[in-house]
């Protein structure tokens, strides 16, 4: 990139922060951290392409006030812990805000044809998902429990299964960013391609009714964070196709970081996805009633979380630059 390029690119950034830094006791610490990141980073660039220019004197000098900044009032964060959810996963949430909206799409084209081949071909449902599954809910079925599956194995040892293979399956998809992002879709496809063959399955047996919100207990979270997952993928696998400005092994150390707080960020999702299926989900012939309740108060919780909130903390701290 020429130089006039890069500064004509980057100037009223870095003149919005300048204008920042002129009152700093405004500016959150998280904030200033970004900010000096940022500079830094232009920085870095500036000093490989142009070593001698006036630009990189002036970043070099705007990165040391914002460094004294720091420094000046440095304190350890106590409660970075708690930081790491309120913050820094929904801001990352924001900024691949359209990864994300990419991965449902996938999910849902996926689903849309799982759900066509299924009606459309009665022997499809067994190449997606094995014969021996589609035999044993065949014989729930006959035996008037479609659902039974949930409810043949020890709670406790139930969730620890269920929990550990959830998060697996979100840091497979994750990773498989690190190859392609189109393995990641792929992925992400063919759990989508399973769902709609599933449900259509049930329909096909006339137990939609009873078998879709008895899934969907869990399922509500579990699949959400299965698209968040992908999401992440794709911001790891598109950080190494599409490096911008920076090398290409920076731009995959910024993308794989990133797409690792968003798959951090679904641990506690999954435990609690966990224990729905483990502990309550067996209980597939409770009350309507009850199971629109949880899965209402779990579709919020995911749409609140990953998508509403990181909008109010932008909001919150003005306009956020995306690296």
């Amino acid at each position: 990139m020429r130089e006039a390029a890069f500064v004509k690119r980057n100037q009223a950034r870095w003149q919005e922060f300048e204008r920042t830094l002129a009152v700093p006791q405004s500016i959150k610490p998280d904030k200033l951290a970004e900010i000096f990141i940022q500079i830094t980073d232009d920085l870095s660039f500036a000093r490989t392409q142009y070593p001698d220019s006036r630009v990189t004197q002036y970043l070099n000098n705007l990165a040391s006030k914002i460094h004294l900044e720091i420094y000046k009032n440095k304190r350890e964060d106590k409660n970075r812990f708690v930081t790491f959810w309120t913050t820094e996963v929904p801001l990352v949430m924001y900024e691949s805000r359209r990864q994300l909206f990419y991965a449902f799409i996938i999910f849902i084209v996926a689903g849309s044809i799982g759900v066509a081949s299924t009606l459309y071909d009665d022997t499809f449902i067994r190449l997606i998902l094995g014969d021996g599954y589609v035999n044993m809910t065949l014989e729930n079925i006959r035996k008037g429990n479609p659902t039974a599956i949930y409810g043949d194995d020890n709670e406790v040892s139930m969730f620890f299964r269920i929990t550990f293979n959830n998060i697996m399956v979100s840091f497979n998809t994750f990773v498989f960013g690190a190859i392609s992002s189109l393995l990641t879709g792929g992925f992400l496809f063919y759990n989508g391609l399973m769902v709609g063959a599933f449900l259509t399955f049930f329909y096909t047996e006339g137990q939609l009714a009873q078998g879709a919100p008895v899934i969907m207990l869990h399922g509500t979270i579990e699949l959400s964070s299965i698209v968040i997952a992908g999401a992440a993928g794709f911001v790891m696998g598109n950080s190494i196709l599409f490096p911008g400005t920076y090398s290409r092994l920076e731009s995959f150390k910024r993308g794989a970081l990133k797409g690792l707080k968003m798959v951090l960020g679904l641990v506690p999702f999954f435990i609690v996805a966990g224990f729905i299926e483990s502990f309550v989900t067996r209980y597939g012939f409770m009350h309507w009633s009850i199971k629109m309740i949880i899965i209402g108060i779990s579709a919020f919780l995911m749409i609140y979380y990953f998508i509403i909130y990181p909008h109010r903390l932008v909001k919150k701290y003005g306009d956020y630059k995306r690296d």
